[in-house]
């Protein structure tokens, strides 16, 4: 479950409850950042996870800012008082920024030993910041890169997704809906209709066949959480991966990284 754009204005009850249905319905990771609403989704997330913490495997990310040393541990503390747990599972570096990778990882690896951080990882980089990474002392136990992935931003599989696949680093497909314009795509409709899917059911059942990758779809309200579990029993038959990939083809070259 993701949460940009939760916490704003101090965040909401139906934003609590949607994270703790998600958890109730076995959608164990919860993503956020200390970049959402600067710091009121996590808070969010501390609230969801009162009593539940135990169900849930808790992602954050840090600013590019903060990728120094001394930062680093203040941002990491930080968070932690916010969501309200002794231990990150996954800490991800939100995009590739000025500090030194060298810099960053040793700290990141600092904190694992002392027991704050379980594992970390990256967000937004590309093959050659990868590839960087893991030249650095340690940056081989990278776990994860969460990065733009959906049906119409498909080009991470042309190398990106094959590189960490063969390195073992899962992915995290962000914005699986790309800010809800697969909904009104006629060929992603359609094949829903087909398929007695919604639009957004078929968009998250398609990135679920890739088995490294973990997709973070957000929604602040209860029922909405309910039909993004509900794709996990969505099967894309040949036609529809057919249609889907005449719709959106896949990449035939090389393409920078796409953000948002």
């Amino acid at each position: 479950m993701g949460t940009w754009h939760m916490g704003e204005n101090a965040g909401s009850r139906a934003e609590v409850d949607a994270l703790r249905a998600g958890l109730d319905l076995g959608m164990h990771v919860i993503d956020t950042a200390e970049m959402y609403a600067e710091g009121g989704a996590e808070s969010v997330v501390g609230r969801a996870l009162r009593g539940r913490r135990g169900d849930a495997f808790v992602v954050t990310k840090f600013y590019p800012h903060h990728a120094a040393e001394k930062p680093l541990r203040a941002a990491c503390a930080a968070s932690l008082r916010r969501l309200d747990i002794d231990r990150i599972d996954l800490y991800l570096l939100h995009w590739r920024g000025p500090v030194p990778l060298a810099e960053t990882v040793g700290t990141l690896e600092s904190l694992v030993d002392q027991g704050r951080v379980a594992h970390w990882g990256v967000s937004n980089f590309d093959v050659a910041d990868m590839e960087e990474l893991l030249a650095v002392p340690g940056g081989e136990r990278c776990h994860a890169n969460q990065v733009l992935y959906n049906l119409a931003r498909r080009g991470i599989e042309f190398d990106l997704l094959p590189w960490c696949s063969q390195r073992g680093i899962d992915i995290m497909a962000y914005s699986p809906l790309d800010e809800g314009r697969l909904l009104a795509h006629p060929v992603v409709r359609r094949e829903a209709a087909r398929l007695s899917c919604s639009a957004a059911q078929l968009a998250l059942a398609w990135l679920l066949r890739e088995p490294r990758a973990c997709v973070i779809p957000k929604s602040s309200r209860v029922a909405h959480v309910r039909a993004n579990a509900a794709a996990r029993d969505v099967m894309l038959d040949a036609e529809a991966l057919q249609a889907l990939d005449v719709a959106f083809p896949p990449p035939h070259e090389r393409k920078p990284l796409e953000m948002i």
